[in-house]
């Protein structure tokens, strides 16, 4: 009896193991596994909530984003061709946008958490095809940057440039790649949960759907 017990143990841990091995590996740079948060990420950005727990940590303050003057295609360690900004953070897009038409369905505290790519004139391009891209006139009459229609975004919850803790959120959020598509090379599984928006937006209104853009 006792060396079943045994038996089942280890194979137990064996298991466990293998299903922490397969987390790391698709963990974007300077996430955690063991549901900690080093100190320089907590000087930064709120961690993510564990999934499925009740609440998340409060972002207490977020610079404005600014315009998006520059598109660059980059390769990123375990994501691949992904596109940044002047700055060198990571676009996404999401799943409940359009592309034909070419609309943004992200607004209100979804927008505080995706900031979206903005520009007031032609963006300076580095490794994209100027003809997937494109703008898209927000509800507020801001210039959203498009790639092949979709709209891109930035994520507040990326500590630094070249940073995707983006991906995957909430199962809609998806690193964009040059030529618009999702790049689906790296999935964190089980989908992570966005950070909160910003504390001065927590009462701020919501669209149809709750405006809650997976998270």
């Amino acid at each position: 009896m006792a060396a079943t017990r045994l038996t089942a143990t280890v194979a137990g841990c064996a298991a466990a193991a293998a299903a922490l091995a397969a987390l790391t590996a698709c963990a974007p740079p300077g996430a955690n596994t063991d549901n900690t948060n080093d100190v320089s990420a907590q000087q930064q950005v709120p961690a993510l909530n564990e999934v499925g727990g009740e609440s998340l940590a409060p972002v207490a303050s977020t610079p404005a984003v600014p315009l998006t003057t520059t598109l660059k295609a980059a390769s990123i360690p375990k994501m691949g061709k992904v596109v940044t900004d002047q700055d060198g953070f990571v676009l996404y897009r999401f799943d409940k946008d359009t592309a034909k038409p070419p609309k943004s369905n992200c607004v209100d505290k979804c927008a505080q958490v995706w900031p979206p790519a903005t520009t007031d004139g032609n963006p300076d391009l580095s490794g994209v095809d100027p003809s997937v891209v494109g703008t898209v006139t927000r509800a507020d009459g801001s210039r959203q940057i498009t790639l092949a229609g979709w709209p891109v975004y930035r994520y507040i919850g990326d500590p630094k440039p070249g940073a995707w803790k983006g991906q995957n959120v909430g199962g809609v959020w998806f690193v964009v790649d040059p030529t618009g598509k999702k790049n689906l090379t790296c999935l964190p599984t089980p989908a992570p949960t966005a950070v909160q928006p910003p504390a001065a937006s927590a009462e701020a209104t919501t669209n149809g759907d709750g405006g809650t853009g997976g998270y």
